[in-house]
């Protein structure tokens, strides 16, 4: 991939289905206070990409943290995280799919959901057979109409806030009291909405290693991560509890975004914006797709899943792609079978999966930092501030946040499902690290 697929990727991945379909929950449970649980996670997720980016410039690989955790604490962590992480992309592609449907269905009553989903997965799976480079001009695209979507909404936003906007008046601080219109329940449940919008980043670190230079493509979006996070996420939360009381049922309904828009008064906002979030859909779901596979691919290439997935085609791993793929043709039939219920039984599959990854790629980086210190000094292109005092304090806030997940019962399911996965997973990879010394002490 050139330079400019890498910045437009890292630019666009920030702004996600989650941020366009999964806010309007956190705004009506936290009100105002949303901006505060963005910007706490939003922190949270800037020292993690740090970190990683720290680990990725040094070892550029399509493994990223997989290959760091195996690096820095042994085949087993390299196993473990690399196929949870597998599991969350593949799941998530059919979830994005189904919401992807469900946008195309409300504009076509009367189509199946089921033949939709069908309809891009054959067209994203087509897509990642094809060489790398044209995924990087699938997501160029897909990338640059989001940017462009999110940032005229923000100028929008601001000329309304200050008064400017033409036929619009401002409506100053009048809808940012009460702070905590629910008290710090809400702000809890805001907090966990909001960490889990911010997952999908670590892809760039993972394109990154097909990139003309990796080194450099790392650097450069690790280094922009604060700025994209800061504006894209907080600053449109900012602008939608401004705008619109928090508690509309609009926020909810419709969503923020096109709540925000109707507020102001502008015509068709609403399927413009439905049309934005059907292309953040499709968006991730090419992406995880395209990142699913390099994890996968990775992961055989260092012995740790079926040789068949290592098989590389024109420059593809294209038995991982399809691989990767199998999962979201399994949710076409789930679409088909339990169209009321899937959505919710595949989310509580995957909710903690983002928070266990991370945990490995802070253990990591606090072990590979010394060894780079000690090593190869040079390769600190990327340095994580304030080292070892911040590390430790994102794990602390990752620790923080599996305990609210315990406290809501909403959220519990996910934690305990996750658990029970990670743990087989984490047993799977002793097993399998086990087996294989094993069989080389034996050969």
């Amino acid at each position: 991939m050139k330079q400019r697929h890498l910045s437009m990727i890292a630019l666009g991945g920030v702004i996600g289905a989650g941020l366009f379909v999964g806010s309007g929950a956190g705004i009506a449970a936290a009100g105002p206070s949303i901006v505060l649980a963005y910007a706490l996670s939003g922190l949270l997720v800037m020292l993690v990409m740090r970190m990683l980016g720290e680990m990725s410039a040094a070892y550029p690989s399509s493994g990223s943290f997989s290959a760091h955790a195996e690096r820095a604490i042994g085949p087993w962590a390299g196993f473990a995280s690399g196929w949870a992480f597998w599991v969350l992309l593949c799941t998530a592609v059919g979830l994005e799919g189904i919401g992807a449907a469900k946008i195309v269905t409300g504009w076509l009553p009367g189509t199946p959901e089921w033949a939709w989903v069908a309809l891009f997965m054959v067209m994203f799976c087509a897509a990642n057979l094809a060489a790398v480079k044209k995924f990087g001009e699938f997501e160029f695209w897909f990338a640059a109409l989001k940017v462009g979507a999110i940032s005229l909404f923000l100028v929008l936003g601001v000329l309304a806030v200050t008064g400017v906007l033409p036929g619009t008046d401002s409506p100053g601080a009048s809808n940012l009291t009460p702070l905590l219109p629910n008290g710090g329940e809400g702000l809890v449940i805001g907090l966990l909405a909001s960490v889990f919008a911010y997952g999908g980043l670590e892809t760039v670190t993972i394109a990154a290693a097909e990139s003309e230079n990796p080194v450099k493509g790392v650097a450069s979006a690790v280094r922009t991560a604060m700025w994209r996070i800061a504006l894209f996420y907080v600053g449109s939360m900012a602008v939608v509890v401004t705008l619109v009381p928090w508690d509309s049922p609009a926020v909810v309904e419709q969503g923020p975004y096109v709540a925000a828009l109707e507020r102001l008064g502008i015509p068709g906002a609403g399927q413009l914006m439905n049309v934005v979030v059907l292309v953040a859909l499709l968006s991730a779901m090419n992406a995880n797709i395209y990142g699913a596979s390099r994890i996968g691919y990775s992961l055989v290439r260092r012995g740790q899943g079926p040789k068949a997935l290592g098989r590389v085609s024109a420059g593809v791993p294209r038995i991982a792609v399809l691989a990767s793929s199998v999962f979201g043709f399994l949710c076409v039939l789930l679409s088909y079978w339990r169209p009321d219920d899937v959505f919710p039984w595949l989310l509580n599959m995957i909710g903690a999966v983002i928070l266990v990854v991370w945990i490995f790629i802070a253990v990591s980086q606090l072990r590979l930092r010394r060894v780079l210190e000690r090593e190869a000094p040079e390769k600190l292109v990327v340095r994580m501030w304030a080292f070892p005092a911040l590390t430790w304090i994102a794990l602390a806030g990752m620790a923080a946040v599996f305990v609210l997940m315990a406290r809501e019962p909403d959220t519990r399911v996910q934690l305990y499902s996750t658990g029970a996965m990670t743990l087989a997973l984490g047993a799977a990879g002793y097993v399998w690290q086990r087996s294989g010394a094993r069989t080389r002490a034996g050969g």
